[in-house]
């Protein structure tokens, strides 16, 4: 979730996010982390769009803090749309980053999956401002694959696990490897940002869904 503002004078649209992290495995260094690689890959594009006649560059600030005794009501009650809360965590139900729903700003991080590659979280981002995974996850003949596409789908050989593998063939690494995704000029456009409604040059992107995770354990067998 994040608070778009138009800078008429010049042509800029910046999308602000801070993002509060807690949790057993969040610590000050990878809230920075977190924060940089997604302005990082949203930023890399340098990407324009029309609104009202006029082409604006958009860019994305992004903040990061560590708060490790975040109150539940401050998640609860928030009304600030640059504010989102996530939980990171050794473990996670279901072995898988999450964000609470398209267009939100909740979720849990399982520390693995921000520690293999720097575009778990701007892809998890990309779901609380609002985009989905795409329909279509055989992506052959398309080259660099967008950073919505999930674990699983098939993609040119030079991006997949193992360029030598079936492609599909998930055992031997024949899907996309998350590492050569990537936020392209289309990621830009599929989130409609001209179709805001701005009041005093804001517009909020996303929305609230204001829910305070507790720690995930593992079942007892």
């Amino acid at each position: 979730m994040g608070e778009a503002e138009l800078y008429t004078t010049t042509n800029q649209l910046i999308i602000h996010s801070v993002i509060f992290f807690y949790g057993d495995a969040a610590s000050k260094d990878l809230s920075w982390q977190i924060a940089n690689d997604i302005s990082k890959h949203w930023n890399e594009p340098n990407a324009q769009i029309k609104i009202n006649d006029d082409m604006y560059t958009v860019q994305f600030e992004i903040d990061g803090i560590y708060e490790p005794d975040l109150n539940p009501e401050k998640v609860w009650y928030n009304d600030n749309p640059r504010f989102n809360f996530f939980r990171i965590e050794e473990f996670a139900n279901g072995n898988i980053s999450f964000v609470d729903d398209i267009g939100s700003n909740t979720g849990y991080f399982k520390l693995d999956n921000l520690l293999q590659t720097s575009t778990t979280a701007p892809h998890e981002y990309g779901h609380t401002i609002g985009l989905v995974h795409p329909t279509n996850l055989d992506i052959r003949g398309k080259g660099i694959p967008g950073i919505m596409y999930p674990r699983g789908t098939i993609v040119d050989p030079p991006f997949q696990y193992n360029p030598e593998a079936r492609a599909g063939d998930n055992t031997n690494g024949g899907t996309m490897n998350p590492v050569y995704r990537k936020v392209l000029q289309a990621d830009i456009e599929d989130l409609k940002l001209h179709k805001l409604f701005f009041t005093n040059c804001k517009a909020v992107v996303g929305g609230f869904s204001s829910l305070y995770h507790e720690k995930h354990t593992p079942a007892v067998s």
